[in-house]
């Protein structure tokens, strides 16, 4: 059970005591993401929680930063997705003031200095040569585009090399002014830990924060066509393959239904996926499907490393497993699918990070939480009848993408492979 209290400035604080847990977690969500960057301020987002880290004036440098929770013992890191940015610490109890002060020191007083922010350009920039240089890393990009083409959802969260050159300094601290507002902030906490006693020393570390001005929005997604198919030719040993299809919104009734389905097709040894591709046909090492729910959009994708002879091979392979879906799934699948979700969940549950982020990340993005006990019962309702309903509505051949890495030739027929 979680319990929240908001700050007159609408910092939203939320916490979950843990009692036999001898680490306290704590995350600061703030509801920005790529998709709220304009195509000028593309990889803004990232470039931030970059340089959230290089330095304070009281704790000047980057080393001085982590060093601090370090040499603790403790972990301290941050993240950027299309939608959140996330700064989380976690560490022994007795160490939580010193790790709440030094996120709520990097969150309103970190420096931005004109050096920092040279160095930090060029380590970005070779964090985006380094996911050109990985095959599967780069066939992850291809196919975004083709999901949601022209739109922010389709880019590289970290922006392109061009872009992340020409942010300047000014632009960081103008998007901050906008995005980077209590109210549209999220802290949670998960140990041993009294919710009234965090309130009072959260407040105490960021009850002063104001919101500057209103926020800015972002820019709605509508389905578009485009694209189909997109082969960058390499001198790869693979062809690294992404095969794709729009999936439910994070607000839909349905997303867990379609969560489910996932896993029956490509989660984990015992997936249909695994099992066929690799263990019965041996075309992949590495095969498995994920989904992604955004806020109004998401998307079901399939990756696989093959070998390029084997590529035309492979993918009917697995166009023959998305079309079995279609068919009626025993209650032994179901049922093992189910407890499969289930275990999951409440095995992450044991850990105060995933914890503190199960609260924070739904907390953000739509300002309501269900209970791990929720989402059981939703799991356990999912029928067969309702699976087959979902395949059928969102399986359709025209909505198929295929993005490809690997030493293809161009000419190579297929898109006439996408139907099912």
């Amino acid at each position: 059970m979680y319990q929240k209290t908001t700050l007159d400035n609408g910092l939203r604080i939320i916490t979950n005591t843990m009692p036999h847990t001898h680490s306290v977690s704590i995350c600061i969500f703030i509801g920005v993401g790529s998709r709220y960057e304009t195509e000028t301020q593309a990889g803004i987002s990232h470039f931030i929680e970059h340089l959230c880290f290089k330095g304070t004036p009281k704790r000047p440098t980057a080393r001085e930063i982590s060093g601090t929770i370090e040499g603790v013992g403790g972990i301290l890191n941050g993240g950027t997705d299309r939608e959140l940015t996330v700064y989380w610490c976690k560490v022994a109890q007795s160490h939580f003031p010193l790790a709440l002060d030094v996120l709520a020191d990097i969150l309103l007083h970190s420096k931005f200095d004109p050096k920092d922010i040279e160095r930090e350009r060029q380590v970005i920039i070779e964090e985006i040569n380094m996911s050109k240089d990985s095959p599967p890393q780069r066939v992850d990009m291809l196919i975004d585009k083709l999901l949601w083409p022209n739109h922010p959802l389709g880019r590289d969260v970290a922006g392109s090399k061009e872009s992340v050159a020409a942010i300047t300094r000014d632009m960081m601290l103008d998007y901050l002014q906008g995005q980077y507002l209590p109210d549209n902030t999220v802290v949670t906490i998960a140990g041993n830990i009294r919710h009234q006693a965090m309130v009072t020393t959260v407040s105490q570390a960021l009850g002063n924060w104001t919101n500057h001005q209103p926020r800015s929005g972002y820019l709605a997604y509508k389905e578009q066509s485009g694209l189909r198919l997109q082969v960058e030719t390499r001198d790869t040993e693979q062809a690294h393959l992404c095969l794709a299809l729009p999936g439910l919104s994070l607000l839909h009734p349905k997303r867990f239904t379609l969560d489910l389905l996932n896993v029956i097709l490509g989660e984990g040894m015992s997936s249909r996926l695994f099992t066929e591709i690799r263990d019965k046909q041996g075309l992949a090492y590495s095969i498995h499907s994920y989904v992604t729910h955004l806020l109004d959009s998401g998307s079901v994708t399939i990756y696989a490393g093959v070998e390029p002879e084997n590529l035309q091979v492979a993918i009917k392979a697995i166009l023959e497993q998305l079309s079995r879906l279609k068919e009626p799934i025993s209650e032994a699948e179901l049922s093992k699918a189910k407890e499969s979700s289930k275990g999951r969940l409440l095995l992450r549950m044991e850990d105060t990070r995933n914890v503190a982020g199960w609260m924070g990340g739904q907390e953000i993005l739509t300002r309501h939480i269900l209970s791990v006990d929720q989402v059981v019962a939703i799991i356990d309702a999912i029928t067969a009848e309702e699976l087959g309903q979902l395949a059928q509505e969102l399986l359709v051949g025209s909505q198929l993408r295929l993005a490809i890495v690997g030493h293809i030739a161009n000419d190579e027929p297929l898109e006439e492979l996408l139907k099912l």
